[in-house]
């Protein structure tokens, strides 16, 4: 798991697919690998998550890590990691997603908003804790969550695009989630693989030094 976990903060932007339906998953996927994107996560609020999920790890093999979103239940998890998942992702403080996903040795993010919460996740074992949402929070309370738990690996979801995410791991996030602003569900619609293309190159280009 150590090795995932390491790939993970390496990637540093986690694509966040949430659309209806994942018919055109792969498409998705190698667009913005096309732009640099080397994770993203379909959520479950769509139809066809884990079918999307096998797929893109057939195609993709080692090229990118494929995660699951909006994990709410142990069953959730347990399907995701059945069909190939590398990585689970939570809204919320979930301890038995994280407990099924460490026994299969996948770490999670787990989603949580005040400091209680982050720590609550990380003491769950979580391995990193998924602030959201950040869009009214900013990079300054990373900032400030940080500097009584420095070990917590921060990845904040939510309101961050190109524009800000430096920002946020410049605070101190390890990574960020970036989710309808990567991909815009008009343009999957249309098959307009550039528009998700460019905006992954967009972001990655953001990370400056990082």
């Amino acid at each position: 798991m150590d090795t995932r976990i390491a790939a993970l903060a390496a990637a540093k932007i986690v694509a966040i697919v949430r659309l209806d339906t994942y018919d055109r998953a792969l498409e998705v996927a190698e667009a913005l690998l096309a732009g640099g994107i080397t994770a993203i996560e379909y959520t479950l609020t769509g139809q066809g998550a884990f079918a999307a999920i096998r797929k893109v790890r057939s195609a993709m093999g080692d090229r990118m890590l494929i995660g699951v979103g909006t994990a709410l239940t142990a069953d959730d998890a347990i399907g995701a990691i059945d069909a190939g998942a590398q990585f689970v992702v939570t809204p919320t403080v979930r301890p038995q997603v994280i407990s099924v996903a460490a026994n299969a040795k996948v770490p999670t993010a787990c989603g949580a908003f005040t400091p209680t919460e982050a720590l609550t996740a990380h003491e769950a074992g979580a391995a990193f804790v998924k602030i959201f949402p950040a869009r009214t929070l900013g990079p300054g309370y990373i900032k400030d969550v940080l500097a009584p738990l420095p070990f917590l690996r921060l990845m904040p979801t939510g309101g961050i695009g190109a524009d800000n995410l430096k920002s946020y791991l410049d605070a101190g996030a390890v990574g960020v989630g970036i989710g309808g602003s990567l991909v815009p569900a008009k343009a999957v619609a249309t098959g307009d693989w550039q528009v998700l293309t460019d905006g992954a190159r967009a972001c990655v280009n953001a990370l400056g030094g990082k």
